[in-house]
């Protein structure tokens, strides 16, 4: 894959600044509560050059979205992928998604989750990108618990689509709580839940060596997150 050594000119800088504050201020106001002129004062720039940048509201939302996803990749997937293939790599794709948000990446919590709250009854083009980046985050859960089975880490019998659907309830649980009532304990019972769920779904071998492993609940996740990135796509 071809790695892109140019410098970045002042203006795609300016650009790039623009939307990552803008990323930041969605997750407290929302994508609908984004505007040229809320972001203007945010970032100590003009209206009119912010239009140079965004020609509408709608353009300033989907780009935000765009670069929410850029930080979601870079903050999550390829941390996680560098993991090993099976379990191992699918308790690093939930591992990196709750450090994000302990980390505060965005400081209202997980992006998506705080837009997909914000426009999820409001049909149009950024209600779609919300759904194409949940949609994407699932298929790559079921991904991993696929790889996982292909590769005996799990019973024969495990639904993918399940685990995944699991996965993220217990993540977006998770991230509501740290975000609603300020709760730092919740990161730890999602971790406790996503581990005790995979033991079910294991091979009874499997689920034999996990306890003989003693299971400190961070073990994978602490492992996985310390591994450097690598590309998603």
């Amino acid at each position: 894959m071809a790695v892109n050594t140019e410098t970045p000119s002042k203006g795609e800088r300016t650009r790039a600044a623009i939307l990552d504050e803008s990323a930041r201020l969605a997750t407290i106001d929302g994508l609908e509560g984004l505007s040229i002129g809320q972001l203007a004062r945010a970032t100590g720039m003009s209206k009119s050059g912010l239009y140079a940048h965004f020609g509408s509201k709608l353009d300033l939302q989907l780009a935000t979205i765009e670069a929410a996803r850029e930080t979601f990749v870079a903050e999550v997937l390829r941390p996680a992928l560098r993991a090993p293939a099976g379990i191992e790599r699918l308790l690093a794709a939930c591992e990196e998604y709750l450090s994000h948000i302990e980390r505060r990446v965005f400081p209202g919590g997980c992006f998506f989750s705080a837009a997909a709250v914000d426009v999820g009854t409001r049909p149009g083009p950024v209600h779609d990108a919300i759904v194409a980046q949940r949609l994407d985050w699932l298929a790559l859960l079921e991904r991993l618990a696929r790889e996982a089975a292909d590769l005996g880490e799990l019973e024969p019998g495990a639904d993918p689509v399940q685990l995944a659907f699991e996965f993220q309830a217990l993540l977006v649980a998770a991230n509501t709580s740290f975000v609603l009532q300020g709760d730092p304990g919740a990161f730890e019972r999602a971790r406790i839940a996503i581990h005790a769920r995979l033991r079910v779904a294991q091979p009874a071998a499997g689920r034999a060596a996990d306890a003989t492993a003693g299971s400190h609940v961070h073990a994978a996740g602490e492992l996985t997150s310390e591994q450097c990135h690598v590309e998603d796509r």
